[in-house]
Formats: structure tokens, C-alpha cells, sequence
């Protein structure tokens, strides 16, 4: 079936339309999504890679000034109008899993505070060391953020174009079933920022080209009976035969629980689903989309494990696969108001603070941190935030041999490409949603002039697409990637996009590349990731790659910082009796 997109269109006089200075007009229907509102711009607007994991790049099409002006052009549109309105925010904040993260939270809270705070050093200041140093400071102890480049976020990051234009890391979806990104929010003060969708899953429809086919949840049902429902009633990806047989392969997960799910570690989701007699169409139709969204690999690599969480989650809340947009950049929206409470708390963030080297004392502990400007940094304990492929590189020789660290030689990055297009024109064959591409190179995709408040333009699309599996891909040039989408997009847009742009227009694009993104969770990888609390004394890892449920995700990487902070706090007495160093004063020397 063709999109039917949730708007509302309405034709206005010139002299509306010069009254309202051409504001787009806020519709009360729950919380209005694409609201053409101003923003406060002024951190962190360079640009840069520092020589780090990642690589951004873009090109202009050449054209007239006049049409790419769009910071101006925006607040003058012609009489049409579209409306996009968001979903209320669902009820979160009684389910097991909510209560649980946020009694974490409020253990940090409510904890004893230090006679004496420890001075923490953090490398990394992504989800998982903003989640550290939140916590830590929240604790009562001082933490000393750094962060290698200058802008926030680590695999959130993004970056201003000349234009005022955003481009992003990764199209980044806030699920319900996320309680400690939720609570995260919440503690902040800030869940009016997440823009939710109505609770759907929506999937192109290879075979027809344009058309796509949904997954609703209807909200009067609990889970999992909402999500049985979903399945159910689409008829268009799966048949009967097929939705039975794929059900009685899942029966053991839904008898054996958390045991049975962690025990598919050693198979991927292909060999999973022969042994479960489940038939091979009902991957090709579903897991290979699904298997690219969770970590950009295709069902002959990823691990059953990683899915039966996921069906786990999304299933068993009645939330839980209900997904929000963040309303704009994750550096601003997102990491700043995070900063901000670290600091109000008398803890310190770095930007520009680039590790070179781990140097011990002859005990085989943490004497310091030494950066690439040759200043070093000391505290009482340390912890590395930064990916598992960087920690890998600055591991000191001494400590690769230590049983701990050797497994992390199986924990390797993925690597990914995020693609930004700007359009001369408003598609119409789009959803203000996260779309599954269901390409043979893309992954997931969504119309962010549509889902995004800040990216908002009532004249132009603009998609953000995921391009998995992106290893063959990743030292191609930007050009051969944009070309290789258009070829995609035609298929997906096959009245309005033509590969030889003889249809719609590229205004300009933005091709960001990470070789190394999140830890690529292949079979029998689930015995190799660390817990927080390494065998050095003092020393600690937080990332999503971590000992968490939450495997490779924002919720997993926010979790890996709580329990980071708690090893810590637990630590106090033996890491308090080394004596605190004052980080304001001898701790940085050059």
C-alpha cells in the first residue's frame, strides 16, 4: 500500500502568511513535532576529526544561492503548509524495568556522601562517559570528563554545515523499551524533547517497488498480546504457514527465558532459524532488515542472542518498540544538559583532551594519563569510556597478556556509513517514522525535514540513511556511496527519485564514516566483554561493549556508565585510602 503520511495541509492567504511571519503553525495534538522554532546555537560548531575513528564529509551541488539560502528561505513558504504532530509520550514509569533503572539512579543519590570525593578521570565523553561522570558527580565525587575531539557524543556526534545544517553519526531511535536512557531524560528534566511516533514498524516492499507494509501495536492491548496482534494482522510480508512455524521456533525462548536466550550466543541468526525449522523467506522478509538495524550486519553474522533480547524486550512491554526522535542535534539536545548537571555538581568536562599513552606505576597501577599535548592527568581512579578498539590500542604491553584484557581481541568495531541528502523538493512517498529499507546497502532510513523539530523544512526533504553492511563500502569515495543510494532510493521512490537526478534534485549531501562503530556481535562474543570493574586497582571500562542486556546500543552504553559509577562508589573505601589528588591543582602538568 502507498504511505498515507499523518498530516494536515492547509491553504493559506498572503496575508496570513506575512502575519505569522511564516512560522509553521503548532497543532495541539499531543506534542507538535515540526514546529519551525528557533534554536540557541553557539557549542561546539567546528568541525573536526583530530585524526580519530571517524570521518566526515560532504558535497554541494552547485545551484543558485537563492535556492539553498534555507535558514531564510524556511520562514518564507508558500501557501501550503504541512503539519506534523507527534504521539503523546507513553506511559513508562510502571513497568519492571523502568522502576528497576531508576532505583540505580537514586542509589546514587541517596548514597553517603564522601568526607573525602574521589577525583575520577574519564576518557570519553559518548553515552557511556557522560553516563559515568553523571552519576559519579551525583554520588558526591569529582569527575574529570575528557573527550579526544571537540564536540560531544562520541558515536551521538554531530556537526554543523555552513549552511546551519546538522549531519549526524548515526540515525539515532529512543525505544521504550530503553528504561535508563528514559529515566536519563526524565532526571534532566528534559522529556519533551523526545518526539514520539504512533507504534507502528514500517517495512518497504522489495517486491513493489514504492510501496510499504506496516506492524501497527494497537494501544488497548497489553504485551505481549499488542505485538502478537502486529504480527497477525500483516499479511503482506509473512504467510500464515510462515508466522506459524517462525512461532513454534520461538517456543523454547518463551519457555526457557533468560537462560535459553544467553545460550544462542554461539549461533548466528540464520543457524538459529534452520535448527528451528523456521522457514528461510521468513528471514529474507524480516531478519535481514532487522539484523541490519541492531548492529549493520546481515543474519549470517549476527548472534540469535542479539535478536532474542530484542524480541524479548519489544514483546514483553507493552512500550517497548515504540520509538522517539530526539527534536534536534544529540551534541545540544542531549550531551549539553547532561554537562550541565556534572558541572552544577563541581564536575568538569574537556573537549580537545586526546589520550597518547597509559603510564603506570611499577605496581602495575595507573600512575596517570599522559595526552597528546604532553600535559598528564592523575586521579584516584580512572576509567576508560572511549571504543573497545581504542582502549585495545593504548592497552599498556604489561596488561595485554592479563586474561581479562586478552578476550577483548574478539570485541572489534563494525563499520558503518551514515548518508545525509538534501532535496529540492517535499517527497511525498515518506512517513514521519523510522522506515526499514529492506536494500540490499541500506538499513533503516527516515525524512528528518519531517521527524525532527530542529530539521524541520515544510519545502525540502531531507534523509538520513544507515548504509549496512558497510565493510565493502568504507573505503569508497563519497561520490561512488551517494551514487550507489540514488540506485536504492530509485526503488523506494520510483515516482519522485531517478538515480540520474532527472526527477528530484541533490542540494547537497553529508557522508559520515565510522570504520569502527559499535562491537560486532557475532556468535560467541558474549563470554568476551568485560566487566566494569577491571583486575587493575583503580581502573574501570564503561562502554556498550561492556558486561550489560542492553548489548550495543544507547541504552547499553548509558547502563555501562551506571554500572561503572557503582563499582566506583562500592571501591570508595580502597580507592579513598591511596589518598585523593586535587585535579584543579597537581594533577595537570606540561
Amino acid at each position: 500500500m502507498r504511505m498515507k503520511k499523518k498530516v494536515r495541509i492547509e491553504i493559506k492567504s498572503q496575508e496570513e502568511e506575512e502575519e505569522e511571519d511564516g512560522c509553521c503553525e503548532m497543532v495541539v495534538f499531543g506534542n507538535v513535532s515540526a514546529a519551525n522554532l528557533p534554536y540557541q546555537n553557539g557549542f561546539l560548531e567546528a568541525i573536526s576529526s583530530g585524526g580519530s575513528e571517524l570521518m566526515g564529509h560532504s558535497f554541494r551541488i552547485p545551484t543558485s544561492s537563492q535556492a539553498l539560502k534555507s535558514r531564510t528561505r524556511r520562514k518564507s513558504v508558500g501557501p501550503l503548509q504541512v503539519v506534523c504532530v507527534d504521539i503523546p509520550r507513553p506511559e513508562l514509569e510502571n513497568t519492571v524495568n523502568f522502576l528497576e533503572a531508576a532505583s540505580l539512579s537514586a542509589s546514587f543519590r541517596s548514597a553517603p556522601r564522601p568526607a573525602k570525593p574521589l577525583n575520577v578521570v574519564i576518557a570519553g565523553a559518548g553515552l557511556a562517559g557522560l553516563s559515568t561522570a553523571k552519576y559519579l558527580a551525583d554520588a558526591g565525587h569529582k569527575p574529570l570528563l575528557l573527550e579526544a575531539r571537540d564536540v560531544l557524543g562520541g558515536k551521538i556526534a554531530a556537526w554543523k554545515d555552513e549552511d546551519g545544517d546538522w549531519y549526524e553519526t548515526g540515525l539515532h531511535i529512543f525505544f521504550g523499551a530503553y528504561p535508563n536512557v528514559q529515566n536519563l531524560f526524565g532526571e534532566l528534566g528534559i522529556n519533551d524533547r523526545l518526539q514520539w511516533k504512533e507504534h507502528s514498524m514500517i517495512f518497504a516492499m522489495p517486491s513493489k517497488p514504492g510501496e510499504f507494509s506496516r506492524f501497527d501495536f494497537p494501544d488497548v492491548l497489553p504485551a505481549p498480546l499488542n505485538g502478537i496482534w502486529a504480527i497477525l494482522r500483516n499479511n503482506e510480508m509473512l504467510t500464515w504457514p510462515e508466522k506459524i512455524k517462525f512461532a513454534i521456533g520461538l517456543l523454547p525462548a518463551m519457555v526457557g527465558g533468560q537462560a535459553y536466550v544467553e545460550a544462542q550466543d554461539g549461533l548466528s541468526v540464520k543457524e538459529w532459524m534452520q535448527k528451528q525449522g523456521v522457514p528461510e523467506r521468513v528471514t529474507d522478509e524480516v531478519f535481514i532488515a532487522m539484523s541490519k538495524a541492531l548492529n549493520f550486519i546481515n543474519p549470517d553474522e549476527l548472534s540469535m542472542q542479539c535478536i532474542l533480547i530484542a524480541l524479548n524486550r519489544f514483546l514483553q512491554e507493552k512500550h517497548g518498540s515504540k520509538m522517539a526522535f530526539l527534536d534536534g542535534n544529540p551534541p545540544e539536545r542531549l550531551c549539553m544538559p547532561i554537562v550541565d548537571h556534572i558541572q552544577s555538581l563541581g564536575g568538569e568536562v574537556r573537549l580537545n583532551s586526546r589520550i597518547r599513552k597509559i603510564e603506570l606505576e611499577d605496581d602495575g597501577t595507573v600512575k596517570n594519563f599522559l595526552l597528546t599535548d604532553g600535559s598528564t592527568i592523575q586521579g584516584d581512579a580512572y576509567v576508560f569510556a572511549a571504543p573497545v578498539d581504542i582502549l585495545k590500542l593504548l592497552l599498556p604491553d604489561s596488561w595485554k597478556e592479563i586474561p581479562y584484557f586478552k578476550k577483548l581481541e574478539k570485541l572489534v568495531g563494525v563499520p558503518v556509513i551514515n548518508v545525509h541528502i538534501w532535496f529540492d523538493r517535499k517527497l511525498q512517498n515518506t512517513y514521519d517514522h523510522l522506515l526499514f529499507s529492506r536494500s540490499n546497502l541500506l538499513s533503516v532510513y527516515a525524512d528528518m525535514s519531517l521527524t525532527c523539530k530542529e530539521y524541520y523544512d515544510p519545502n525540502r526533504s531531507m534523509l538520513e540513511l544507515v548504509f549496512a553492511p558497510a565493510e565493502e563500502w568504507i573505503s569508497r569515495s563519497d561520490s561512488d556511496i551517494i551514487d550507489a543510494t540514488m540506485k536504492e532510493l530509485e526503488r523506494l521512490f520510483p515516482d519522485e527519485i531517478a538515480s540520474d537526478q532527472s526527477k528530484a534534485k541533490i542540494l547537497k549531501y553529508h557522508v559520515v564514516k565510522t570504520p569502527r562503530s559499535v562491537y560486532k556481535t557475532i556468535p560467541n562474543c558474549e563470554p568476551c566483554r568485560p566487566l566494569q570493574r577491571s583486575p587493575i586497582k583503580g581502573f574501570y571500562l564503561a562502554g556498550d561493549y561492556t558486561k550489560q542486556k542492553y548489548l550495543a546500543s544507547m541504552e547499553g552504553a548509558v547502563l555501562s556508565g551506571k554500572f561503572c559509577s557503582q563499582s566506583i562508589v562500592q571501591d570508595y573505601e580502597l580507592l579513598s585510602a591511596s589518598g585523593p589528588r586535587k585535579l584543579s591543582e597537581a594533577t595537570v602538568s606540561t
